[in-house]
């Protein structure tokens, strides 16, 4: 692809978002358009079935992990309420996104990613981590996102 920019000299690619970063956005925006049709009541309500629907068009193993963090996190934190964001699941606490999940087939990465947003309340000096790397989820692990569910909602 040739462009010209502003000085008006050519650009023969651009390197911004790519295919995937671009989905990503194209989903966070209808999510936002279909939550403003439901009000407030009615984006609580249908946020797990759309997170539910976006776990099961997950592949394999990413869709038995997700299913997994799904019930870890309902049942550690039944207050965070169920939602998409930028098309994958995430939990919300007063409308704010506390925690997601991120197939690795999302962006075509080696790893599943467990994050977490500012508002989780992890702080932990002046360092602490904010995404996990999953490739299985072992008894450990699954005790370990208890952990940090827990302490992310305070």
């Amino acid at each position: 692809m040739t462009d010209t920019n502003k000085t008006g000299t050519s650009a023969k690619s651009y390197d911004g978002f790519d295919a995937d970063e671009r989905a990503a956005m194209k989903e966070r925006a209808q999510e936002l358009k279909t939550a403003t049709r439901r009000g407030s009541r009615g984006a609580n309500v249908d946020g797990e079935s759309d997170v539910l629907a976006k776990i099961a068009e997950m592949p394999e193993p990413d869709r038995v992990m997700a299913e997994r963090i799904h019930a870890i996190i309902k049942a550690s934190a039944p207050e965070l309420t169920p939602k998409t964001w930028y098309g994958m699941p995430g939990y919300a606490k007063d409308g704010k996104v506390v925690c997601f999940f991120q197939s690795s087939h999302k962006y075509k990465t080696r790893y599943s990613t467990l994050g977490f947003n500012d508002v989780a309340g992890l702080d932990d000096g002046t360092m602490w981590p904010t995404a996990f790397a999953l490739t299985e989820l072992t008894a450990e692990d699954e005790t370990r996102i208890v952990e940090l569910v827990k302490k992310a909602v305070g």
